[in-house]
C-alpha cells in the first residue's frame, strides 16, 4: 500500500450555468478522476469545495479530488485548507486548469512557472505560499476576433470542440495520473506534442 497522498485540484466555478464553461474543464477532469477510482464527490465540512477520495489503482497513491465551491478567483483558501488536513506537501499538489496560451486539443504538464494571469492559479499560489506545485493545462486556445479573454472563458465550448471534449478530458486524467505515477517530466514526454 502506497503512502504517498496526492491533492487533485480542479478549476472552475459552482453552479449549473458555469458547468459548460471553457473555465471548468478542471471540474470535468476531476469528476472523471472520481468516476475511474469509484469515488464520489461530497461537500467537505473542512472547507468550502466538494471532495472525493480513493486511491489510483490497487494499493496505490491515494488520491483527494477537490473542486472548489468558492468561485475560481479564490480557489486558493480551500485547497490550502484541505492539503493542510490531510498533510499534503506542495510538491504532491496538482492544479487542473483551463489555458488560454495552449493550443484547444493539447494538455500539458508542468511543475511551477507563472500563472499567465490565471486567477484560480495566482489565488493557490498564494494560498499555499509556493508556485512549485504541479499543473495540468487544458489548451482551450485563445478567443476568437476581438472577444474579451473574460468573455471567452466563461463560455460554452463550441459545438465542433465539444465533439472532441470528452477524448480531451480523458487525456487530462491520464496526464494527472501520469505525473502521480511517473513525474512530470515522464508525463511531458509522453503527452507533449503527440
Amino acid at each position: 500500500m502506497s503512502d504517498d497522498v496526492w491533492l487533485v485540484a480542479g478549476l472552475g466555478n459552482p453552479g449549473k450555468e458555469y458547468s459548460g464553461n471553457r473555465h471548468n474543464v478542471g471540474f470535468m477532469v476531476v469528476d472523471l478522476l472520481a468516476s475511474r477510482i469509484g469515488a464520489k464527490f461530497g461537500r467537505s465540512k473542512r472547507a468550502h469545495a466538494e471532495v472525493a477520495e480513493g486511491r489510483l489503482g490497487f494499493g496505490g497513491p491515494r488520491l483527494v479530488l477537490v473542486k472548489p465551491l468558492t468561485f475560481m478567483n479564490l480557489s486558493g483558501a480551500p485547497v490550502v485548507s484541505l492539503a493542510q488536513f490531510f498533510k499534503v506537501p506542495v510538491a504532491n499538489v496538482i492544479g487542473v486548469h483551463d489555458e488560454l496560451d495552449v493550443p484547444f486539443g493539447e494538455v500539458r504538464a508542468k511543475r511551477g512557472g507563472g500563472e499567465g494571469g490565471h486567477n484560480g492559479l495566482r489565488s493557490m499560489s498564494k494560498s499555499l505560499a509556493s508556485k512549485e506545485y504541479a499543473r495540468v493545462r487544458f489548451g482551450i486556445g485563445r478567443p476568437p476576433g476581438r472577444q474579451d479573454p473574460a468573455d471567452y472563458v466563461l463560455s460554452d465550448f463550441s459545438a465542433a470542440e465539444r465533439k472532441e471534449l470528452d477524448f480531451l478530458v480523458d487525456r487530462g486524467a491520464d496526464v494527472v495520473e501520469a505525473i502521480i505515477l511517473e513525474g512530470v517530466e515522464w508525463a511531458q514526454n509522453k503527452y507533449h506534442g503527440s
